[in-house]
């Protein structure tokens, strides 16, 4: 059983959580970061030096990092399924994944913050509507990608899924005006008839 430590709600933490869930591997998880602390304890900082989470535990060998965690799970425990065999079909995988970091989800991170993190009263819709722009061209990049191929790695489900798919979770649950994007809400679909994304990604976002 690995120990994973961090708060169920986060977008991080939760790609790990799917990850063990559509792997079937036993876990036991610790609310670790915001409010409930832990992550400046001497106990964690000897595991993860950055005080962050995810951060998991398995038989002793300890990894951080959203997207090493879920590659390292998807290839000790799903090689063949969430960890593609063929190099090129792993590589898309891999690269989607990354994209999800670098660029969806910092582009998704100021709408976030404006509905989940600041009152109604200190709102700046102005802002948040440029914000909305720029998030609705990021998703347009995904949704051109997934023209003619229904998983973002290709024709199976992947760890590529995972990273971008509890992103894309937030685009399409907080309370915007979206433009519509067929390939991006197909494969969205696709991802909600997952009873693993329901169960783990597809919850209230949480203020």
């Amino acid at each position: 059983m690995i120990t994973i430590y961090g708060n169920a709600d986060s977008v991080n933490v939760q790609k790990v959580l799917w990850c063990c869930e559509e792997a079937e591997i036993a876990y036991r998880r610790i609310d670790a970061g915001r409010h409930f602390g832990v992550v400046d304890t001497a106990e964690f900082r000897r595991l993860n030096p950055n005080g962050l989470v995810p951060t998991i535990e398995d038989a002793g060998y300890v990894v951080w990092e959203s997207n090493a965690i879920v590659r390292y799970l998807a290839a000790k425990y799903s090689s063949g399924q969430l960890w593609p065999h063929e190099a090129r079909q792993r590589a898309d995988a891999d690269r989607w994944m990354d994209w999800a970091n670098s660029t969806l989800w910092p582009s998704l991170l100021p709408l976030f913050r404006a509905y989940m993190r600041t009152p109604h009263d200190q709102r700046d819709y102005g802002r948040i509507e440029q914000h909305v722009i720029q998030a609705q061209s990021t998703m347009s990049i995904l949704d051109g990608h997934l023209a003619g191929q229904p998983y973002v790695g290709g024709s199976v489900f992947s760890m590529g899924d995972i990273a971008v798919g509890c992103a894309a979770w937030r685009w399409f649950a907080l309370p915007i005006a979206r433009a519509p994007l067929a390939n991006l809400e197909r494969w969205f679909q696709r991802l909600a008839e997952r009873p693993a994304f329901r169960k783990i990604v597809m919850v209230p976002l949480i203020t």
